[in-house]
């Protein structure tokens, strides 16, 4: 797994408190497609038992028949809250989206790449 430092050029806020979690296998309603401005390409709107529904990248989802699938791994849907100037780690980039931890906390979650500027090392 490739590491990138990351600085944040655009504070981001999650609007989303309560984010889809699943473990690898867990039965998953599909719903919409994402399809607003930003371009954000292969997001489904899915749905588990005794959560709230999330977006979700159609790479963890296996398509049983049209709006049935199945988790093909682990996932969440915790954004990670971020002001300017902050330097993160990102470990995987997802649909327009980088999974991003805090070096200084355990902090940890989604952040849109535009967002984002690669920092050189």
């Amino acid at each position: 797994m490739e590491v990138k430092t990351y600085r944040v050029i655009q504070d981001h806020t999650s609007g989303y408190p309560e984010p889809i979690t699943f473990a690898k296998g867990a039965p998953l309603a599909v719903g919409e497609k994402y399809a607003g401005p930003e371009g954000w390409d292969n997001w489904l709107f899915c749905e588990t038992p005794g959560q709230k529904g999330g977006w979700v990248p159609a790479q963890v989802i296996e398509i049983i028949n049209g709006t049935t699938g199945r988790a093909r791994d682990d996932y969440t849907a915790r954004e990670l809250n971020a002001q300017e100037g902050e330097s993160l780690l990102g470990t995987k980039t997802v649909n327009g989206w980088v999974w991003c931890e805090k070096p200084d906390s355990s902090e940890s979650g989604w952040i849109p790449l535009a967002n984002l500027k690669e920092a050189r090392q």
